[in-house]
């Protein structure tokens, strides 16, 4: 999915534009969350985060990606971004990501959440696979607590990557990345999940992004299948993906996909989100 470029840095009126397409994004999410187990198929997921879009007054933003039909990415073990939603049946233990986005008022959101579903069979298994979904959500909180004091964006990245080397043996998908988000899903700047070289465009006030670490349980290469969506793992390692969309205010930092704006996931670092005026 291609970047548009533009000027990444918003008005205090557009911002305020960008609340509503997250918080719908959100309760997409939210009733994803709320649907998913085992005998569901990838293909009811995608209806149900539609329905909540649609209902709210939205668009699925995913279906404006030209020859993309689905309003949601559904990605299951191996996959790590793009799976196509289908008829596909979750079973006991998958590890799946959904990815989803709504468009409103010509503003958009996007986020994405990754579930391990229960297999009393075998819980080591399900252990494994809930350790590589919380380092991953808990990376992309501790870059989003980066981004509430950073100067430069790039320190984001450096932070993703410090977190997850310390929790031992994982790998970090370079091949997508972040990126920023406004009148378009897919916009400049890219924001990287690992230390890069420079600093990246500076941190002030106007700028909107979206932060989104991809981490596999083994290595980092990746292979696009024939359908020209769904990434695997080349080594065929399980993956989880979060994903959360964020708006650098005069006040501080706001998360418009999450409906406490990051107030949860932040308290633990010490950072207190603040809603945008």
């Amino acid at each position: 999915m291609a970047f548009r470029r533009s000027g990444i840095y918003k008005t205090a009126d557009e911002l305020r534009r960008l609340v509503a397409p997250g918080l719908l994004t959100a309760a997409s999410l939210d009733a994803v969350q709320s649907a998913v187990r085992p005998g569901v198929s990838t293909l009811e997921l995608d209806a149900v985060a539609e329905a909540v879009i649609r209902d709210g007054g939205g668009e699925p933003n995913f279906m404006l990606v030209p020859g993309y039909r689905h309003t949601v990415c559904a990605s299951v073990g191996d996959e790590v971004v793009h799976g196509i939603p289908g008829a596909r049946v979750l079973a006991a233990g998958d590890l799946v990501s959904v990815d989803s986005g709504a468009q409103l008022d010509g503003w958009n959101g996007d986020s994405a959440r990754s579930f391990v579903l229960d297999d009393a069979g075998r819980p080591d298994v399900v252990a494994e696979r809930r350790r590589l979904n919380e380092v991953t959500e808990q990376s992309l909180w501790h870059g989003i607590a980066a981004l509430a004091s950073a100067s430069h964006l790039n320190e984001v990245g450096g932070a993703i990557e410090d977190y997850i080397d310390g929790q031992g043996d994982f790998g970090i998908i370079e091949d997508y990345t972040g990126h920023g988000i406004g009148r378009s899903m897919h916009e400049d700047p890219p924001v990287f999940n690992y230390r890069v070289r420079g600093r990246g465009p500076a941190v002030r006030p106007g700028l909107v992004i979206a932060i989104e670490p991809m981490v596999t349980s083994g290595g980092i290469d990746t292979v696009t299948h024939d359908d020209g969506w769904t990434v695997t793992t080349r080594d065929g390692s399980m993956a989880a993906h979060w994903e959360h969309s964020i708006a650098v205010h005069d006040g501080g930092i706001w998360v418009l996909t999450a409906q406490d704006g990051g107030a949860a996931g932040l308290a633990p670092l010490g950072v207190t989100p603040v809603r945008i005026a």
